[in-house]
């Protein structure tokens, strides 16, 4: 595990309203002040746009603590693996490269980057209904073989990751990609994660901006926690997951904003510490 200081593990949302161009035409000056970066990515917007188009049912799941997922039954695996893995994977490696950026796309079933354990009974809650999925291919984490990213990174290369997650059995799953890119992040060593969205950062009277929350310690993440609502949960525990692997800090920080890491980085967002 390399523990420079220079590494940083950087999430970009896949949902409506994230703004990619800002992302990218910072990273070229990044690399050039010698930072090692990694970007992972979200998939959602283009796998709901790709299950419109088939005809396929994009249901959302809530489970009983509030979480929010998307369901992925077997077709909609072949959708999300397709926008993820291959659509948007491959869209920023080439924005990328026309950037002077030497990019390379993986998803985290090559070199068995992530293993994630199957969830063969997932509760959801549904108009007041307790119910049980059986059919879902989605995942948890339970390993970062970070080492295929060193690899990478020694040669020069920035990797760009999609959060699809190789299973216990071998199968892929659907893995949640702030989470995903917080255990990659331990698996680095890395000195930050950065979490990118279409919103500030962690709000306490969502949605008005002024109402950000601007750090947060292990005195007041239970009250960060109660004020995170739907996606912003597991952002919240992704960067909770981030430092208890060992990550200096971890930042949910605004996409649309320019140079929005060195933003994040100069305190903007909301910046989680030990």
């Amino acid at each position: 595990m390399n523990t420079t200081l220079s590494t940083l593990v950087i999430k970009l949302g896949g949902g409506e309203g994230v703004d990619h161009a800002p992302l990218l035409d910072e990273l070229p000056e990044l690399l050039a002040r010698g930072h090692r970066l990694v970007l992972v990515h979200g998939a959602s917007a283009a796998a709901n746009a790709l299950a419109d188009r088939a005809g396929l049912d994009r249901r959302q799941i809530q489970s009983p603590s509030g979480h929010l997922s998307r369901y992925t039954y077997p077709e909609m695996l072949e959708i999300y693996v397709a926008a993820a893995a291959g659509q948007v994977n491959k869209s920023l490696v080439a924005d990328l490269q026309t950037r002077n950026v030497n990019a390379v796309g993986l998803s985290g079933v090559d070199g068995r980057l992530l293993v994630a354990e199957r969830k063969r009974a997932i509760r959801a809650v549904e108009n007041g209904r307790h119910w049980v999925i059986r059919d879902d291919y989605s995942g948890k984490i339970r390993e970062a073989h970070a080492e295929v990213l060193e690899t990478m990174l020694e040669g020069g290369f920035l990797p760009v990751v999609a959060p699809v997650a190789l299973g216990t059995r071998g199968e892929r799953l659907n893995v949640d990609g702030d989470r995903a890119a917080a255990a990659i992040a331990a698996g680095l060593g890395a000195a930050a994660l950065i979490i990118l969205s279409n919103v500030p950062g962690l709000l306490a009277d969502f949605p008005d901006p002024a109402s950000l929350i601007r750090r947060v310690t292990s005195q007041t993440l239970d009250a960060a926690r109660s004020a995170a609502q739907g996606r912003m949960k597991r952002k919240v525990l992704a960067a909770e997951e981030a430092l208890t692997g060992g990550v200096s800090r971890a930042i949910l920080a605004d996409s649309r904003i320019q140079n929005p890491v060195a933003s994040a980085l100069a305190g903007a967002g909301t910046v989680f510490s030990p």
